[in-house]
């Protein structure tokens, strides 16, 4: 026997590389996206468009008339949105794997059990069963996509198809679920945002200002004739996404 016959004998097939759910999965399996990622690019263009033209214009004026350190803050924080933005879109926000057909099969059988079939004969699922967390009675409700029962604050997401632990919501700016493991990174994502929007605006703004000061300008007319007006905009935009 070969060794690429006897590799493909003796690996054996992991979960995600015959996963159903709507996601795609690189880096054998280390890299988990959504397909829909439209928007997630858009993202990614937004952000690196608008401080490519912020450090091209606004801090070469900053850096030449008030401090060389300030170049090298904006870089930093831009670093930190990518960072936090790629780390929150390229992890597993918490999936949670589907039965796979034994254990489907045992739970569909124990959804019925006892269930009285309709007129047609048709017996209808049973949606939740009761279960003890820490002492306390709660409700396990059964997804009838995941053939299981979930946990508490679990829920299934309708866009990638994957009931995803502590599920707070899908954010299509970064293509991915935000869930029990990239909550924090995605919460890092919207501070480290918030931070260079605001230190883009005050030093665009900055610049527009020691502009119009020079050139006897009004503010409007020194926005107008200064390439500092489109991260000014653009970035007046992202916090509204």
């Amino acid at each position: 026997m070969s060794g690429s016959a006897y590799s493909s004998v003796m690996k054996p097939q992991r979960k995600w590389e015959k996963f159903p759910g709507e996601t795609s999965f690189y880096c054998d399996g280390r890299v988990i996206t959504a397909k829909k990622t439209k928007v997630f690019k858009l993202t990614v263009f937004l952000i690196t468009v608008a401080s490519a033209l912020f450090f091209a214009f606004d801090m070469v004026y900053v850096a030449q008339n008030l401090s060389i350190a300030v170049p090298f803050a904006g870089g930093f924080l831009f670093l930190a949105v990518l960072a936090c933005l790629f780390r929150t879109a390229t992890m597993d926000p918490g999936i949670l794997p589907r039965a796979q057909d034994a254990e489907a099969e045992m739970n569909e059988n124990e959804n019925r059990d006892g269930t009285q079939p309709m007129a047609n004969g048709y017996i209808p699922p049973i949606h939740s069963k009761p279960v003890q967390v820490k002492g306390q009675a709660m409700s396990a409700k059964y997804c009838l996509t995941c053939k299981m029962y979930r946990p508490p604050r679990c829920s299934h997401c309708s866009i990638c198809n994957n009931c995803v632990d502590q599920f707070d919501h899908h954010c299509p700016w970064v293509g991915n679920c935000v869930g029990r493991r990239n909550y924090r990174y995605f919460y890092l994502f919207l501070v480290t945002l918030s931070l260079y929007c605001a230190f883009v605006m005050a030093f665009s703004a900055y610049h527009v200002v020691a502009l119009s000061k020079e050139k006897n300008n009004t503010f409007g007319k020194a926005l107008l004739k200064t390439p500092a007006r489109y991260p000014l905009v653009m970035f007046w935009f992202l916090p509204f996404c």
